[in-house]
């Protein structure tokens, strides 16, 4: 009676040891597996260190360039978006006198995800893209250093009767990234707008492993959001896989801000059309998705200094100040 009794227990034991066996093998390939590949942390949103590129500081990635304008008065507020952080702080460090950027408490610190280390009366602020147009609409600042606006932001412009005027001051490269294990080095402008349409589902499709693509988009109203809504057009956004947070991720962004502000050493930037994004294949005109990006300001602004700025933005030592922080001249 007690073998008996043993010999079931054993069985039931090892029906629950081969259960569980079974169980976590399973759940090792269809989601563990999976997992340790997944690409998706790669396109996940990276706030700019404005640390490094503060004006008249010593440390800071700058560069260093003579102008033969200096402004001493009459000093307007620049404020933009993440990705054009250097442009902005090159012009302060370069035309404005020291003093001009101030801030809360005196110093500087690392607690500055949108700006809250600027002081009020600092002529370099930093609220990023959302925050900047309507700052620059309300007229909390006096030019704005941003890519095209959103409707909703142009329609906040008219809502408030402020007529906005877009210089454009230089050139950027709107990119495509994938994690750097991805085997995939290049697609097509009408396969990407196939992912986000939710044609292409699989990378295996588009000549990659087989594995769901999740298609990262950014927040509404961001730059690169407005930039991507620009590029599908016409074309509807799909309805992203459940299975999606499971797979290997795409991302978009600006290839500067990519390349040489954040530096992410785990993600690369996909060829166009079997193009890559450089900044020879931007001035060359070859890249396919070549954006603009503005000095912003509202047309009724009384300060002198704003079309004084501008104007030297737009001359060969302005120019020159685009390039020397690592983008593409307009000119």
């Amino acid at each position: 009676m007690n073998k008996r009794l043993l010999v079931k227990q054993l069985a039931v034991l090892i029906a629950i040891a081969l259960f569980f066996g079974l169980y976590n093998l399973g759940m090792y390939m269809s989601v563990t597996k999976r997992l340790s590949n997944n690409f998706s942390d790669a396109t996940k949103a990276q706030m700019v260190d404005v640390g490094a590129y503060l004006p008249h500081d010593p440390s800071s990635e700058l560069p260093k360039l003579q102008s033969s304008l200096k402004l001493q008065e009459n000093l307007p507020v620049l404020d933009g978006a993440a990705a054009l952080v250097p442009v902005y702080a090159s012009v302060i460090d370069t035309v404005y006198p020291e003093g001009s950027v101030t801030f809360e408490g005196g110093a500087f610190s690392d607690d500055n995800y949108y700006g809250e280390n600027f002081a009020p009366d600092s002529k370099m602020q930093y609220r990023n893209t959302v925050r900047g147009y309507k700052a620059v609409v309300d007229g909390d600042c006096d030019i704005l250093f941003c890519a095209s606006p959103s409707s909703d932001q142009e329609d906040y412009a008219r809502e408030k009767g402020v007529e906005l005027v877009y210089v454009p001051v230089g050139l950027e490269a709107f990119v495509f990234f994938v994690n750097k294990n991805n085997p995939v080095d290049d697609l097509t402008v009408e396969e990407i707008r196939s992912i986000y349409g939710g044609e292409y589902t699989n990378w295996s499709q588009v000549g990659g492993f087989d594995r769901v693509i999740n298609p990262v988009t950014r927040l509404e109203g961001s730059g690169s959001q407005s930039a991507m809504n620009k590029f599908m057009g016409e074309r509807a956004y799909g309805k992203k896989s459940p299975l999606a947070v499971l797979g290997s991720s795409i991302g978009f962004s600006f290839r500067y801000y990519m390349d040489g502000i954040v530096e992410n050493k785990n993600v690369k930037m996909l060829s166009l059309n079997g193009v890559y994004p450089s900044a020879e294949n931007i001035r060359n005109g070859s890249y396919p998705v070549i954006a603009e990006f503005y000095a912003i300001y509202r047309a009724d602004n009384k300060n002198e200094n704003v079309s004084v700025l501008i104007d030297w933005l737009l001359s060969e030592e302005g120019q020159a100040l685009i390039e020397a922080n690592g983008y593409v001249r307009i000119k």
